[in-house]
């Protein structure tokens, strides 16, 4: 019996638990230090098994998985180094920077125990254990960092226990991921928080900037409105590599501004031009940091109980809405919702419906 032992049953924590609750051979064990965690673990049938003991579950397990946030990895890398852990155990963390949690790891004595980093590029808006979906992780990127000394033969347990998932498992090492996550997802989230902080500033002197900023401006700084601690923790361990992106992000802004200055149309359609060549070739359907928002919007007559036909003939038709917005609706002007999904074959089977039943849909 292989035993898997999850600290932090949240949303990805439970996912991974839910991936391999069941399978044959594996027992998982799910802790927390608040005895109803424990307790909502077991009852939601997350887990096989429920405990508030670091030690217990730590010493029972032959895989570790630290689903806790950044800023409290290394204090659980060493508490838990103190115990007595299966031979050939393996410790890994789901966080979104690695080369601390590396360095940190290499610096205990971990005795028969390998640390290897790792991080499933999948979100969702929603947190906690409600939130944890089997579905999660699939055919999403989840990247391990073993150090040059990892020993192969872990990297493949690891690796197989894993395909439970049905993630794509990415080798790479720490300082690399570090990189590649500091600009795709580290750097946008800080300059969201800065566009939106910047439009906050003029509001204060001009409500309608608040008025207006709804719809596009909303839609394209959404995630400014990630968790404030959990962020702090991030951008801190990942510091020295986003003060290299932040300088390059000035220099791009400051070759924009001068291509304003000299009137410079020409560069501007270039710039353009090569970002949308590059967009164009992203994957559009894989899940990445960044989790996709599955949305249309439905332009609907004021008429009442329209906004509930159109929820009743989703239902109906098994599609699960997980969220409606009315973004207008004035006498005499058609209103417009906002239908939001949880997949992308949840809103194509949407989009399809309401397009036969003559509602004008659009992305």
């Amino acid at each position: 019996m292989i035993t898997v032992s999850i600290f932090g049953v949240g949303l990805i924590g439970g996912s991974i638990a839910l991936c391999l609750k069941g399978k044959p051979g594996i027992k998982v064990i799910g802790y927390s230090n608040r005895p109803a965690s424990v307790q909502k673990y077991v009852q939601r049938g997350v887990v096989d098994e429920g405990t508030t003991s670091v030690q217990e579950a730590a010493e029972a397990a032959d895989f570790i998985f630290l689903c806790v946030p950044v800023g409290m990895l290394q204090d659980y890398l060493k508490q838990i180094s103190s115990f007595n852990l299966k031979r050939g155990c393996i410790i890994t963390d789901v966080g979104s920077t690695k080369s601390s949690v590396a360095s940190y790891a290499e610096t205990l004595k971990l005795a028969d125990a390998v640390f290897i980093g790792g991080h499933p590029m999948a979100g969702s808006e929603r947190t906690g254990v409600e939130a944890a979906s089997y579905h999660l992780l699939e055919n999403a990127f989840y990247v391990l960092t073993p150090s040059e000394s990892t020993p192969p033969e872990a990297v493949e347990r690891l690796t197989e226990l894993l395909t439970y998932t049905r993630a794509n498992i990415v080798k790479v090492d720490a300082d690399s991921h570090d990189d590649i996550v500091g600009a795709i997802s580290h750097l946008p989230h800080m300059i969201a928080v800065g566009l939106v902080n910047q439009v906050r500033g003029y509001n204060e002197r001009n409500g309608l900037y608040e008025s207006l900023a709804a719809g596009g401006f909303r839609d394209i700084t959404r995630i400014a409105s990630g968790d404030p601690a959990l962020w702090r923790d991030i951008l801190l361990d990942n510091r020295q590599v986003l003060l290299r992106l932040l300088h390059d992000w000035k220099k791009g802004m400051e070759g924009f501004a001068r291509m304003l200055e000299e009137s410079n149309g020409e560069g501007i359609e270039q710039s353009f031009r090569d970002a949308g060549q590059f967009r164009s070739r992203m994957p559009e359907r894989r899940k990445g940091m960044i989790h996709s928002v599955y949305d249309c919007y439905v332009d609907v007559p004021d008429h009442p109980g329209i906004i509930g036909r159109i929820a009743t003939e989703l239902g109906n038709n098994r599609i699960n809405l997980s969220n409606l917005q009315i973004i207008e609706s004035r006498e005499d002007v058609p209103g417009v919702l906002r239908l939001s999904f949880r997949t992308q074959d949840d809103l194509d089977q949407a989009i399809a419906l309401l397009d036969r039943t003559g509602y004008a849909v659009h992305q």
